[in-house]
């Protein structure tokens, strides 16, 4: 049993690994977490793409630890995507990249990493990049994987400006 799950999770990590260009992310390393006046800022470029495109979501900022900063939950958007929002979050922070890699491997049959803890497959999810190192991550949920992608790089582009 023990074997079977140690195949499975380098077969996971290969399949990472082998991610394209997204899979560079991997390669930056951590910093210091992000400040609670930059997850704010996070929040509220994120806050104005979904408000600009009519899309209701969770949106969630944690730091380095994967471990909430700030978290806003808009009116009307799926109790469910509460919980999908923080785990897109910690997600892109701890496996270094989008969760988009994550789901492109899934989608190419590299189901092993459904069975990794703390993976979340689902597109939303990106790592906060600060003078070239990870400072957390910001993950969106509530409608389209991606639209919430596209709203939570909005919160990228001007992140420690």
């Amino acid at each position: 049993m023990k074997r079977l799950v140690l195949i499975g999770l380098s077969a996971a990590l290969v399949a990472l690994a082998g991610a394209g260009a997204e899979a560079q992310q991997m390669r930056v390393p951590y910093g210091p977490g992000l400040t609670l006046d930059q997850a704010r800022k996070c929040m509220a470029t994120a806050e104005r793409e979904a408000r600009a495109n009519n899309w209701n979501v969770a949106i969630a900022v944690v730091d380095t630890g994967g471990h909430l900063v700030a978290f806003e939950k808009m009116d009307n958007v799926q109790v469910g995507s509460i919980h999908v929002a923080i785990d897109k979050a910690a997600s892109a922070n701890n496996f270094r990249r989008p969760t988009k890699a994550l789901a492109d491997v899934v989608a190419r049959g590299g189901h092993a990493i459904l069975g990794m803890r703390g993976a979340t497959p689902l597109e939303g999810g990106v790592p906060l990049v600060l003078d070239g190192k990870i400072a957390g991550g910001v993950g969106v949920s509530g409608e389209l994987p991606a639209q919430d992608d596209q709203i939570a790089r909005a919160c990228t582009e001007n992140f420690g400006k």
